[in-house]
């Protein structure tokens, strides 16, 4: 990770450079390719101002943040702070992307059930795997009366999880959420 500073207004000193570098120098563990990222860190002082400036720019991702205080080391700190939340933010939502790409996959087996000598035995005389579709309980509703099926599998557009929609006896519909 490359990082570059600039100062306006005073002139560092080797600790404190040394000390910027090695607190930004830990962004490193939430980007995931380190090597091609570039950090500006531009610090001024004005009376008893002390800000910073930070910029990161990686293949995919453009963060910045800004602080001030009475103190450039606590200043550091806290601009550093603002910078890791962004970036676990970011990371999260990246996360909750590739979650919800992956759809998960549903079986769905035909079971016979025979009389034997040692008792009921149970045979699977079908069996089916599908991804569900994503849809609101009345479009699941609609489908499974124009299907004529018992009951549908789905996936509740509304609630982001899998349900089941069943015929009743009664010719109603019942729904199961195992979410709940």
């Amino acid at each position: 990770m490359q990082i570059q500073f600039n100062f306006k207004s005073f002139d560092p000193s080797d600790h404190l450079m040394k000390y910027a570098r090695n607190r930004f120098s830990k962004l490193g563990r939430y980007i995931h390719n380190p090597e091609g990222a570039e950090i500006q860190i531009n610090l001024e002082v004005e009376k008893f101002r002390h800000m910073a400036e930070v910029v990161l720019v990686d293949k995919n991702t453009h963060i910045s943040a800004r602080e001030e205080s009475e103190d450039m080391y606590s200043t550091i700190d806290l601009v550093l702070d603002k910078m890791e939340a962004q970036l676990r933010k970011s990371r999260e939502k990246v996360k909750d992307k590739r979650k919800a790409k992956k759809p998960s996959m549903v079986r769905m087996d035909v079971i016979s059930f025979r009389e034997s000598a040692s008792g009921r035995e149970r045979t699977i005389v079908e069996s089916d795997h599908f991804i569900p579709k994503p849809m609101s309980v009345d479009e699941a509703a609609m489908q499974l009366q124009s299907l004529n099926y018992e009951f549908l599998v789905f996936d509740n557009s509304e609630l982001d999880r899998i349900n089941v929609i069943y015929r009743r006896n009664n010719g109603d519909f019942g729904l199961i959420d195992p979410g709940i």
